[in-house]
Order: C-alpha cells, then sequence, then structure tokens
C-alpha cells in the first residue's frame, strides 16, 4: 500500500501539470485578453473610447502583452509557491476573495450531500428490496424526472411558484435587511431559514442518480448464490442485506464519493447564478466571461486539486470497505 501511495503521489504531481496547461489554455481560448474585454465594455456602457497609447499601457501593466508562454510560466511559478495572485477584474487577492465565499459554498454544498446520500441510499435500498411494488414504482418516477430536469430549470420552477402562491422570494440567501448586515443571531437564523430551496435543487439531480445507481447494483447482488445460500441458512434478512450485498452494491457509489470535494467548491454554478448564491460558482463564472486568468485559473487548479485528492480518496476507501480489491501484487 505504501509503494502504491507514493505512485499515486507522483501521478498527481503529473496530472496537476497537464491540468494547469489544459485550464490556462482554455481560458485563452477565446479571441482577445483581459483589456481586450474591458476596453469593449469601456465602449459599449460608457461610451469612452481609449487612446491606443492607454491600451498598449494598460496591456503592459496586466501583463497580457507578453507570449503565452510567458504569462504560463509566471502564472505557474507563482501558483505553485501558493500565490493565486491579483484578479484582474477586482484588483484583489485571489485568496481573499475565494475565502469570502467559500464558507458559504461548503456549507450549502455539505448539506446538498448529506440530502443527496440521506434520500438516495435508503430510497435505493428499498426500490431493490421491493422491486416492482408502488414504492419501486414512484422511486423510478423521482429518479427519472430528478435526472432529467435541469437544476437551474428546478430552480426556476420553485421561484416561481413559491412567489406566485406564497409571496415568498427564495433567492439569495439573506433578506433585504440582513443583506449587507454584520453576522448575529438574526442574520444567522434568516440564513437557515433561505438554506432549505437551494439544497433540495443542488441535491435532487445527486439523489436521483444514487437512487438508479443503489437499486441497479444491489438486484444485481441480491440475484448471486452467496444470498440465495445464506438465505436459506435462515440467516436474518436484515443482517443478511446489510452485511453482504449493501455493503458490495455500494462500491461503485464509494468510487466517486472523492468528487465531492471539488463540488464544495464549484456550488452548482448555474443553480447559484439563478438563485443568486454568493458562492464561488459566479465567481468563476464571471471571471471566465472577463478572462481574469489570475483568478479563473486559480479555481480550476483548486477544483483540479480537490478532484485528484477526492479520487485518491475514493480508491483508499475501496480498499478499507471491500477486501477482494487490492492495489498492489501480494508478495510471493
Amino acid at each position: 500500500m505504501l509503494f502504491y501511495v507514493i505512485r499515486r503521489l507522483l501521478y498527481m504531481i503529473i496530472i496537476l501539470f497537464l491540468l494547469s496547461v489544459v485550464a490556462f489554455i482554455i481560458i485563452q481560448l477565446p479571441p482577445g485578453d483581459y483589456v481586450s474585454a474591458y476596453v469593449a465594455e469601456m465602449q459599449s456602457m460608457r461610451g469612452e473610447r481609449l487612446a491606443e497609447e492607454e491600451i498598449i499601457a494598460l496591456r503592459k501593466v496586466y501583463g497580457v502583452d507578453r507570449p503565452m508562454y510567458v504569462q504560463y510560466s509566471k502564472w505557474l511559478w507563482k501558483l505553485s509557491h501558493g500565490n493565486f495572485g491579483m484578479s484582474l477584474q477586482l484588483q484583489r487577492p485571489v485568496i481573499d476573495l475565494i475565502a469570502e465565499r467559500l464558507p458559504l459554498t461548503v456549507l450549502i454544498c455539505i448539506l446538498a450531500t448529506i440530502f443527496t446520500y440521506a434520500v438516495g441510499m435508503p430510497i435505493g435500498i428499498y426500490s431493490a428490496i421491493r422491486q416492482y411494488s408502488i414504492g419501486d414504482y414512484f422511486s423510478t418516477v423521482f429518479g427519472f424526472i430528478g435526472l432529467a430536469v435541469p437544476n437551474f430549470l428546478l430552480a426556476l420552477i420553485l421561484m416561481f411558484l413559491f412567489y406566485k402562491y406564497f409571496g415568498f422570494s427564495i433567492g439569495g440567501l439573506f433578506s433585504l435587511q440582513y443583506m449587507d448586515a454584520s453576522w448575529s443571531a438574526g442574520k444567522f437564523i434568516d440564513m437557515f431559514k433561505h438554506l432549505p430551496i437551494p439544497v433540495i435543487v443542488i441535491g435532487t439531480p445527486g439523489a436521483a442518480a444514487l437512487i438508479r445507481t443503489m437499486r441497479g447494483c444491489l438486484l444485481d447482488e441480491l440475484r448471486k448464490q452467496y444470498v440465495i445460500t445464506a438465505r436459506a441458512k435462515g440467516l436474518e434478512e436484515r443482517t443478511l442485506l446489510f452485511k453482504y450485498p449493501v455493503r458490495v452494491a455500494i462500491n461503485p457509489i464509494i468510487s466517486t464519493i472523492g468528487w465531492t470535494l471539488p463540488w464544495l467548491i464549484s456550488g452548482g454554478t448555474i443553480t447559484s447564478i439563478v438563485l443568486g448564491l454568493p458562492t464561488t460558482g459566479p465567481l468563476l463564472f464571471e471571471a471566465l466571461l472577463k478572462q481574469d486568468m489570475e483568478l479563473a485559473g486559480s479555481i480550476l487548479m483548486i477544483l483540479s486539486f480537490l478532484t485528484v485528492i477526492g479520487t485518491f480518496i475514493s480508491d483508499i476507501l475501496l480498499v478499507l470497505l471491500d477486501p477482494r480489491i487490492r492495489y498492489e501484487k501480494s508478495a510471493v
């Protein structure tokens, strides 16, 4: 296991380097750069036309006048030393911008993850052991609807229904009187009143997918010979179910549980924009639109790092939960 861990750590460094190249290319792929977007905004919204000398000076100030490989090398060097740089658009340290939105992002996504597993796994198990029952059909319909309806569309539907029939706006995380207020018990309570809708909207597709995955895997295990033999020997049904087939059926779920880490940062970007949530998702979206290399690149690299680490954690959990899985050859 030790050699496996060391090998995976080396692979992580190589993968992160390749991902940094891909992230840089994707951000730079649209025509122009941050200064071009800034100049176009000035001309269209404010009616101001900058002189060519001013544009050249701006490009030099922001460092976009240098060749791409120089910009990449400079960005990667700072990133490797823990320096996320300054946001070109907001002129603030990137680490401060991320830190402002990270707590609420993590809170929403942790609650959405709990909702996903608390709803998905029990319903998936019930659906498998009560195959073709009314509950199974209901969960199947819920699963298909949850997978088919996009998060942002569900958010729009709920916003419309709540406003039309209850006169209540579910957008944002705070009421107007608490929007810019300092933290207090009242603001904390107000935030938790607004949390259920974002949690349900973000967690519903994951719960629907989990129901279908758990049902399919568990049905496959329940038909295997060892389950039939254990049942024939008189083993209690509940003990049989959770000791053997459920433990094996959750392997596909465990293998992807590590992907929750990058999800904690991205936080359902489009859904957050629709609901007006102050998470890192809209911050990344705006940075990509403005081609803010420092901000967008840093967030993408954080997501990449968490994805790689999450996958590694999933692999370790699989070994701990299923003794049949080994990543190293047994010694002769």
